[in-house]
């Protein structure tokens, strides 16, 4: 795994959720990512762990097409629960496509694709992201063992495979509605997702 981060400084982050850590790096694409951390993660012990990938719609407008504003919530409360932890904010919208082409693939949704098909209609696969920048920012960070908040075993599988030892999985689901049953569905049945606690 070549070392392709700039880290840059580290400072406090004060958050409705509690007071955090903040760190950016900056990879080879100049695109910046953050892990936003609380307590020492650097002891060798396994850290509770999200890895958030950018959801402009979800994280900041309060999309209910999704569920990634509420995971990031939750996951953030956790963190500041249990005094210890890191969240890693990756620039990959879309599930690697781009803010652009996400809504260009909502426009598919909207006329009757689901997730995956409207992601492939675009000449894209159903999940692009890439996981080996979040094992070298946590390697960076000291982090060598985690305890993953995440539905999604492609997450378990990825990091792992570079090096990060997934300890545990704690699920984060978050319940469904009218707007994101057929996502959420469509996450369960043709990716994969542990969606098994939804009400």
């Amino acid at each position: 795994m070549s070392d392709s981060l700039v880290q840059g400084p580290i400072a406090q982050l004060p958050t409705r959720h509690g007071l955090f850590n903040i760190v950016i790096f900056r990879d080879e694409n100049a695109l910046d990512h953050a892990l936003i951390f609380k307590g020492k993660i650097d002891d060798g012990e396994a850290v509770l762990t999200r890895i958030h990938s950018e959801c402009l719609t979800g994280d900041a407008f309060g999309s209910l097409r999704c569920d990634c504003g509420p995971q990031l919530d939750l996951a953030l409360d956790e963190i500041n629960k249990k005094g210890r932890g890191a969240l890693l904010y990756m620039r990959q919208e879309g599930r690697g496509i781009g803010l652009f082409n996400k809504i260009r693939a909502y426009e598919l949704q909207d006329n009757g694709l689901d997730t995956v098909d409207a992601n492939i209609k675009l000449g894209f696969p159903s999940d692009g992201r890439k996981y080996n920048l979040c094992a070298l920012m946590l390697q960076k960070m000291g982090v060598k063992k985690v305890i993953l908040m995440t539905n999604n075993p492609l997450k378990i599988d990825e990091i792992s495979s570079y090096g990060i030892e997934v300890v545990d999985r704690v699920p984060l689901e978050i319940g469904r509605n009218k707007y994101n049953e057929d996502y959420l569905n469509t996450k369960e049945k043709r990716m994969g997702h542990m969606l098994h606690h939804q009400d």
